[in-house]
């Protein structure tokens, strides 16, 4: 009876374990059927959001292709010419001064084209994306026609303390065609030399020859000062003063002056008689002693 009673309670209590645990054996079946379900939904929204982006990148992409400046068109030829300093060649500009040239455009296509600007720049020869000095832009809006020509003038002026050293100089050319499309071409894309101009006279040798000038005239005034006191010390042993005639008649035909004299002892001498020698006051003085005496 005991067996039988165990027995039953053995089989009661594995049919509840068995009751119990069928719910949490199908539920692990499911969550990983739920979690498959959600991961392959996520996947298609990924995939469609992936879809959009691009579909949106390649909007953007033929937006900016229609605003991207091509190289070159096919139908357009340029030229340029250097016009300024006359003779200098293109390799060689020179610093400081105002350098010209021409840029000769050719439309070879069945549409009108338009020259919008061009532009220049000095960089280093071994990086060009490293810009040194930017030039002005030029805008001329210029309708060529098809199978026609036009001319369009630029000038710039190089810094002077570039005197002396290589660069490459790049000359872009912009214009766009009658669909919109714009292009942009290098028309000049070399090195040139930045050279010193020798010509005209600067400030350093105007003052060097106005200093030389100076020293060349305090020379000679110093020669001059020299020679002057060596002729005075030659002739100083025989120096002979001499006074000033007057036309008073106060001169005696002996060359005596008898301007330091009264003039009443100057009529009685004039009324002296001619052939009696004439005595000056000391004379007579001595004389007058001599006879006291």
């Amino acid at each position: 009876m005991f067996g039988l009673l165990s027995r039953t309670w053995i089989l009661l209590i594995s049919l509840a374990l068995l009751a119990t645990l069928a719910p949490t054996a199908r539920s692990p079946f499911a969550y990983a059927e739920e979690d498959e379900l959600d991961n392959d939904d996520d996947v298609a929204d990924t995939s469609a959001d992936e879809a959009s982006v691009a579909e949106e990148g390649s909007k953007i992409e033929d937006d900016d292709t229609d605003d991207v400046k091509l190289s070159a068109s096919p139908d357009a030829e340029t030229t340029i010419l250097f016009t300024k300093p006359a003779g200098a060649a293109s390799s060689e500009l020179p610093a400081g001064q105002l350098a010209e040239f021409l840029v000769g455009f050719t439309n070879k296509g069945n549409q009108e084209m338009v020259i919008e600007t061009v532009e220049a720049a000095f960089h280093y020869p071994m990086d060009h994306t490293f810009v040194i000095q930017n030039f002005s832009t030029f805008q001329y809006f210029k309708v060529v026609k098809p199978q026609q020509q036009a001319t369009v003038l630029y000038h710039f002026i190089p810094a002077e303390p570039f005197a002396g050293r290589p660069f490459g100089l790049s000359v872009n050319l912009v214009y766009r065609d009658s669909e919109g499309r714009i292009y942009n071409e290098a028309v000049f894309n070399e090195t040139i030399n930045c050279v010193e101009v020798d010509e005209g006279l600067d400030g350093e040798t105007f003052f060097l020859y106005l200093f030389l000038a100076a020293g060349v005239v305090l020379l000679l005034v110093l020669g001059q000062q020299a020679l002057a006191s060596m002729g005075k010390r030659r002739g100083g042993g025989s120096r002979l003063e001499t006074g000033t005639a007057r036309n008073t008649g106060s001169v005696s035909d002996d060359g005596i002056d008898y301007d330091w004299l009264p003039p009443s002892t100057i009529k009685e001498l004039n009324k002296s008689p001619k052939g009696s020698p004439r005595r000056s006051p000391r004379l007579r003085k001595t004389k007058a002693g001599s006879s006291s005496d």
